[in-house]
């Protein structure tokens, strides 16, 4: 997966007739790719000393489970398909149901915080399962979407990670942590979500939700600020771990971290 990324935008929360907001224009912080994007290769890459070179035998079901989702992976976000198109207008609708989009390419689309006008740039580093990530977690959850969209939960600090964009991360992060683009897994994390997978054909989505709702859990536990997004994705990636490989996880719902979402 193609992770570029040439800046960010950090989300200053402002109040505006008595309505948290997002603010993408005078009041946001540009910089450097190393806080989202490019630099979460070094989060998510990194291999613990256990994990060995040896892969893990899978199930025939197993294995047509996993390149299914690999081909899925492998799709990049095209502005020139339709289907990508109205899939991008979906998640703006779901996003935004009382706001009619004016265009794919629009100063609107940071109000979701993108971090320009075009979110196909951001797609780079998630690829369309990214968008297909986001639409599933607004349609299955649509009470959590909201809340993180505008930041309705707990004491939030000043300075907020943009939601659109730690989305694609979160894509990223996952596709990293359970080794996806291995021929077969090389972690017993890994391994274990296929299992899920078998069972669930939606189980990465529904793990991205599940990842999602816990980073923002972590943020707030941690009262992190915009320069800590990477150690609150190290800290969700270390709780997820130890969520799936917990003896009595038996599917999804059954993770700790699940009974955070709303429906």
């Amino acid at each position: 997966m193609d992770n570029r990324g040439d800046s960010f935008v950090a989300v200053r929360r402002t109040t505006l007739h008595g309505e948290t907001c997002n603010s993408n224009s005078a009041e946001a912080v540009a910089g450097s790719a190393a806080w989202l994007g490019r630099s979460l290769s070094c989060v998510c890459v990194q291999r613990r000393d256990s994990d060995a070179s040896s892969f893990f035998d899978l199930t025939l079901a197993q294995e047509e489970c996993l390149q299914r989702l690999q081909r899925r992976i492998h799709v990049p976000y095209d502005s020139s398909i339709i289907e990508h198109q109205e899939a991008l207008r979906a998640l703006w609708n779901a996003a935004f149901p009382e706001e009619e989009l004016r265009g794919l390419i629009s100063e609107q689309w940071k109000e979701m915080g993108w971090q320009g006008k075009d979110p196909s740039t951001d797609f780079r580093g998630g690829g369309f399962i990214s968008l297909e990530n986001f639409l599933f977690f607004a349609r299955n959850f649509p009470k959590s979407f909201q809340d993180l969209l505008w930041k309705r939960e707990g004491d939030r600090s000043v300075w907020e990670y943009p939601f659109a964009v730690a989305g694609v991360n979160i894509t990223f992060m996952l596709v990293q942590m359970l080794d996806l683009e291995a021929v077969k897994p090389r972690t017993l994390v890994g391994a274990t979500f296929l299992k899920f997978l078998e069972e669930n054909e939606s189980a990465f989505d529904l793990l991205y939700c599940i990842a999602f709702k816990l980073m923002d859990h972590q943020w707030l536990s941690m009262r992190a600020s915009y320069m800590d997004f990477n150690t609150v994705m190290k800290s969700t990636r270390r709780e997820l771990e130890k969520e799936l490989l917990q003896e009595e996880v038996l599917r999804l719902e059954d993770l700790p971290s699940y009974k955070l979402l709303s429906r």
